[in-house]
């Protein structure tokens, strides 16, 4: 089944700019990079030459390389043993802009990777790189040719190529943030936000929704992907015990996000606690920061930051977990036993912050989205946006119901906040103050506007 995804768009931008650097494509396992890049490969270019290094084909290209970077002394030095490792590989290889090569699991060789210098520079065709645990990257072998890298994420499906899934995009595109258009258009969208919030974006999960209609089978589908996770990631480390890290910290992270709390003073200590209790003996700080940086670099969990009464000079970085798909969200809060309400709020709240993680750094102020806790009142804001368009602040409330937002109000009536949004799951929008608190549908986050005074 084919899904269209909106990088697809970036790919083609990428193309026709051709800035001679190589793309960096990163993304968790599972989430359809391969899948887009050949299709993107084999509809754009008269030669696409494709190298797994996690494969036979990587090994073959080795052995190519090998043979063409051979030399006896008192023999000339071949003058471009990359591209005639091409040609070994594959004899129709041309080094023209007709031709691209794409490189898959490319953190399984230091080797290739350090080859991307030469490709930007040395090469007139195009040149992708990917996998899946580029945090592998990081180790001291791996040479990081940033001036020669332009970089791209693939997430899980977003609710917008969810919607076009279920025949719903072109509504979404459309449709008033407000309440402006049909009732029936908002309805369609609300039933898809909440399959969406059920599922989440991962293809495979929804491949298995469309064949069953079962929740059950996605939940199946959700834990088979993290356990592939789970073995695969043991390749990269060293001690068991940190391998073991993982399950229980999936868990830990779900209980603080059930905690309703300003943030921790230390997240990892916190954090500890939560998972481990009596064996705190058995495993150190050191394994748990490297797991969590392994889930972070996997492109499985990442961090917010709080704000301190919505002052963008005031930030305490890392200060809250979020998973990075929604339907992981959803799978592992229901299993740290939050009932029913609890687990939608979180996973509401987990969307939109993957709202505002995808506008960033480009929109928006900061590392990683913020929350912020309000000192007056002793109350959180959900997230709070120093806008880099116009400058203003902007807050933001999630509510799955229609329950009044009371820290928001305090921040806008204290002139802490500029503007404020409430992201409601049932209402279809609608504008108070004079257009400085907006109401607007949960499922239209991606689509609200930072730049008001612009």
């Amino acid at each position: 089944m084919d899904f269209k995804r909106d990088i697809y768009k970036r790919l083609l931008e990428w193309k026709n700019d051709y800035t001679g650097k190589v793309l960096e494509v990163s993304g968790a396992r599972q989430v359809g990079k391969t899948y887009i890049l050949k299709k993107f490969a084999n509809e754009n270019f008269k030669h696409a030459i494709y190298i797994n290094m996690a494969e036979l084909t990587g090994e073959r290209f080795i052995m190519c390389l090998d043979e063409a970077e051979y030399w006896e002394p008192g023999t000339p030095m071949r003058e471009k043993p990359v591209h005639e490792a091409l040609r070994l590989f594959y004899q129709e290889f041309e080094d023209t802009r007709d031709s691209i090569i794409i490189i898959d699991e490319i953190q399984e060789s230091s080797r290739i990777y350090n080859l991307i210098r030469t490709f930007a520079r040395e090469f007139s065709c195009y040149v992708i790189v990917t996998g899946s645990y580029l945090g592998r990257l990081l180790a001291k072998e791996f040479f990081l040719p940033a001036g020669d890298l332009e970089s791209v994420t693939l997430e899980t499906l977003t609710f917008a190529e969810f919607a076009e899934v279920f025949g719903q995009r072109e509504i979404y595109d459309s449709v008033d943030l407000f309440g402006g258009a049909d009732a029936k258009q908002y309805e369609a969208l609300k039933e898809c936000y909440d399959l969406y919030q059920r599922i989440g974006g991962y293809p495979s999960v929804i491949k298995v929704y469309l064949e069953y209609k079962s929740y059950e089978r996605c939940d199946e589908e959700l834990a088979r992907l993290m356990g592939i996770f789970t073995n695969e990631s043991k390749r990269y480390f060293d001690d068991v015990m940190e391998t073991e890290t993982f399950e229980k910290l999936f868990h830990g992270i779900a209980v603080t996000l059930i905690r309703e709390k300003q943030g921790v003073r230390d997240l990892v200590e916190d954090l500890s606690k939560i998972v481990y209790k009596g064996e705190s003996g058995r495993f150190t700080k050191k394994m748990i920061n490297h797991a969590i940086g392994w889930l972070r670099a996997s492109h499985i969990i990442a961090y917010a930051s709080k704000s301190i009464d919505c002052d963008y000079l005031n930030i305490k970085e890392n200060s809250r977990f979020y998973f990075l798909d929604v339907g992981i969200a959803q799978y592992f809060v229901k299993r740290a036993g939050a009932d029913e309400t609890t687990v939608k709020s979180i996973v509401a709240e987990n969307f939109v912050y993957l709202t505002l993680l995808r506008r960033m750094p480009r929109e928006i102020a900061g590392n990683a989205p913020w929350f912020a806790f309000f000192e007056k009142t002793k109350g959180e804001l959900d997230f709070y946006v120093r806008s880099l368009m116009d400058n203003k602040n902007y807050g933001i409330e999630v509510k799955s119901t229609d329950a009044q937002a009371k820290t928001a109000r305090a921040l806008f009536d204290a002139r802490k906040l500029d503007y404020v949004y409430y992201l409601k799951g049932g209402s279809n929008g609608g504008i108070a103050e004079g257009g400085r608190i907006m109401t607007v549908p949960i499922y239209l986050a991606d689509r609200i506007s930072f730049d008001l005074e612009k």
